[in-house]
């Protein structure tokens, strides 16, 4: 059975899926922009938008009692790879040892244009969870994060 998660302290779904869903012993968090949920804004730069999506993972995962601790896999889409030694630090701010295992890969485009976005999977609080999170940004300059969360149980 699955359970959708949503608050009010990360942005809404922009389209026909949910924050989050909790499935068994695994939550999967969709791609976040880096939304301000209290404003709707985008923030400038790439450190305070990995920040903001972050935050909103950090939000939906609270949804569950969990947090970016319980993270075990996460997946960084960049729109612009130069951004990868910044988005890498905020990253660092936010992730203890032992790290999630993580990719990072180059995007071309995410929705609304945004520069990044990023998501995360989760697992039952006994077991260990995985994040995944991708700063992203356009041609343009503008930044977006999509990030993914994985757990394993």
């Amino acid at each position: 059975m699955k359970q959708a998660l949503a608050t009010a302290q990360a942005p809404a779904a922009i389209g026909p899926y949910s924050q989050g869903i909790a499935a068994g012993q695994t939550v999967y968090v969709s791609g976040q922009l880096p939304i301000d949920p209290a404003t709707g804004a985008i923030p400038e730069g790439i450190a305070a938008q990995t920040a903001q999506s972050l935050k909103n993972i950090q939000a939906i995962l609270a949804e569950q009692g969990m947090t970016l601790a319980d993270v075990v896999k996460t997946t960084v889409f960049l729109a612009d790879m130069n951004d990868f030694a910044e988005m890498n630090k905020v990253y660092g701010e936010y992730f203890a040892q032992p790290f999630p295992a993580r990719s990072a890969v180059q995007v071309a485009k995410l929705p609304k244009g945004a520069p990044s976005a990023q998501g995360r999977t989760a697992g039952d609080r006994m077991h260990r969870r995985e994040v995944t999170e991708h700063p992203i940004r356009e041609r343009d300059g503008a930044t977006l994060w999509n990030r993914t969360c994985s757990f394993a149980s």
